[in-house]
């Protein structure tokens, strides 16, 4: 396959940036998105360019880290699946490419296709976790009665891998349905509801701060999720902000 790819360049956060076009051949249907990259860097760097910056880390689905804007969309047009699981068949000899990065307030540009997005950890750090007295004996997890329904949908929300999909396809650039995820699986455990009202308070406040936008029910975030975080979850945030703010 010969390609053409428009990539954003940017050397660090303070300069302006601008898409540049690559010239590429040789590209294999069966290989990822990433391998693509890791072909055109090569290129690049034997010419004495400098290569294309962007994350990456597991190669697999789970991290999240390569987090890319494909042709107007978060992770590419492949659905359910991240930026490293989109293999080249999904385009055609001759294509244009578009390749950027997540655009966010929120996630500002460190360079070229890496952004920033400690943002999410600082809202994880707010109460996306469950404070436990480990001295003396503990009670085994087991131990506790957790209805099927609820533990499914529990693990549903904590398949989220905070790649940021959410608010790179998001119009108003929102992080509701990642800090849902996060609300919505100690919510609907036994063992989260010690702390309810004071994670979903701390978490929401540390989103407005970070700068993410509000949510407008587009759905855009849905569709374009990896792992098809329900909006749901929205929905259960909500609820679970409201009784916390009346309390």
């Amino acid at each position: 396959m010969n390609l053409t790819l428009k990539i954003w360049r940017q050397k660090n956060a303070k300069d302006k940036g601008q898409m540049v076009d690559y010239k590429i051949g040789g590209i294999e249907p069966d290989m990822s998105f990433l391998e693509m990259l890791d072909v055109l860097n090569n290129e690049l760097v034997e010419k004495g360019d400098d290569p294309v910056a962007f994350d990456h880390d597991c190669r697999e689905g789970i991290c999240g880290m390569c987090s890319l804007f494909i042709n107007g969309e978060a992770h590419g047009p492949d659905r359910g699946i991240t930026t490293c699981q989109l293999h080249m068949r999904k385009f055609k000899d001759g294509d244009t490419i578009y390749i950027e990065p997540f655009r966010a307030k929120a996630f500002p540009v460190i360079k070229d296709l890496v952004v920033d997005r400690s943002s999410f950890d600082r809202i994880q750090h707010a109460g996306g976790f469950i404070s436990v007295n480990t001295s003396g004996n503990t009670q085994d997890a087991n131990n506790i009665p957790i209805k099927k329904h609820d533990a499914d949908r529990a693990f549903d929300a904590a398949t989220c891998i905070g790649c940021g999909a959410c608010v790179a396809s998001c119009k108003n650039s929102s992080a509701m349905l990642f800090v849902s995820a996060k609300v919505s699986q100690f919510a609907l455990l036994p063992q989260g509801r010690v702390e309810a009202t004071e994670r979903v308070l701390n978490m929401v406040e540390a989103m407005d701060q970070e700068g993410f936008g509000n949510c407008t029910n587009t759905g855009a975030c849905e569709v374009e999720c990896p792992k098809g975080i329900s909006l749901e979850n929205i929905a259960r945030m909500n609820r679970e902000y409201l009784a916390a703010s009346i309390k």
